[in-house]
């Protein structure tokens, strides 16, 4: 079921009352795509920012334009770097009953058997290419890797697709692994003080 959020319709695009709106407690926004007329509207920031917090960045949302029912996206957004502040969003268009294609996070679950006995575990891959329906993308994608030993790894090969969705990265990507902890840099430091003390055998031989 998709999240409810309010939406105000935007016509007045001058710069003063854009200010306007942020001061508001708003943030302008633009909701386009699926063959729809782009439309300018307005929506809460904290209930913006509350939605993707709670539902995941994929949610289906049901935004009320005064009124009006859309199913969108949140496609992109943007941020003022020195106060940190959202300060526009923009929303997709979706049609419910076809595929797209998304990006899902990755959770990995539990500590690996490898990491409890030294070893290093290392995720090259931090979110995975999918194709679904708007209604079945999946928040995220868990992993567990209690069961990885030192030398292991899963690849997108190892992950069975789900009955709803499907992932479209390639077999031979590793997602996760453990390697091994690196010795050679305690074995240079061991060598280390073994060379001053040759220099000054030799210094003393000199002599």
């Amino acid at each position: 079921m998709a999240v409810q959020l309010k939406a105000k319709k935007r016509e007045d695009l001058q710069k003063s009352n854009t200010k306007k709106i942020r001061q508001s407690g708003r943030i302008p926004a633009v909701v386009y795509g699926n063959n729809k007329q782009s439309n300018t509207i307005s929506v809460d920031s904290i209930e913006l920012l509350k939605t993707v917090r709670d539902e995941g960045r994929n949610a289906i949302i049901s935004l009320d334009v005064e009124g009006k029912s859309v199913d969108v996206m949140l496609h992109d957004y943007q941020i003022e770097p020195i106060r940190d502040e959202l300060v526009h969003a923009d929303f997709y268009v979706v049609n419910m009953s076809q595929e797209m294609d998304v990006e899902v996070t990755v959770r990995l679950e539990g500590e690996a058997q490898g990491s409890k006995e030294g070893g290093v575990l290392q995720q090259p891959l931090y979110a995975l290419a999918v194709r679904a329906k708007p209604a079945d993308i999946p928040e995220e994608i868990m992993i567990d890797v209690s069961d990885l030993q030192i030398g292991d790894s899963i690849m997108v090969s190892d992950l069975k697709d789900g009955k709803n969705y499907e992932i479209l990265e390639d077999e031979n990507t590793t997602i996760v692994t453990v390697t091994a902890p690196d010795t050679a840099e305690e074995e240079t430091t061991e060598e280390e003080p073994a060379e001053p003390e040759v220099i000054n055998e030799k210094a003393d031989d000199e002599e």
